[in-house]
C-alpha cells in the first residue's frame, strides 16, 4: 500500500439506518454535527443512512418499501409554489 494516503483522524461514529432505525458503532472520518447516546452511555457523532444491510432487499431477501413519496410530499408542502 502507498504510504501517507490514508486519513489518520478515524473516530468512533454511530451509523443509523433511517428506514428501520437499526444503529451500529464503527470508525469513520466522515464529518457530522449531530450526536446521540450509545448503549455504553457515551455520546458519539451520528451519520444517517438511507439504507443499510439490515434494510437492503439483497441482504434481507425481502422487498422493503422505502418512503420516498412521503419525502416528496413533505418537500412540496414546504417549498412548493403558493397558489
Amino acid at each position: 500500500m502507498k504510504q501517507g494516503i490514508h486519513p489518520e483522524n478515524y473516530r468512533f461514529v454511530i451509523f443509523k439506518d433511517m428506514s428501520n432505525g437499526h444503529t451500529f458503532l464503527s470508525k469513520s472520518t466522515a464529518p457530522t454535527k449531530e450526536t446521540i447516546k450509545w448503549e455504553d452511555g457515551n455520546e458519539y457523532p451520528v451519520i444517517k443512512l438511507e439504507i443499510s444491510n439490515t434494510s437492503h432487499p439483497f441482504y434481507t431477501g425481502k422487498n422493503v418499501l422505502v418512503d420516498t413519496a412521503g419525502r416528496i410530499d413533505k418537500f412540496n408542502k414546504r417549498y412548493g409554489k403558493k397558489a
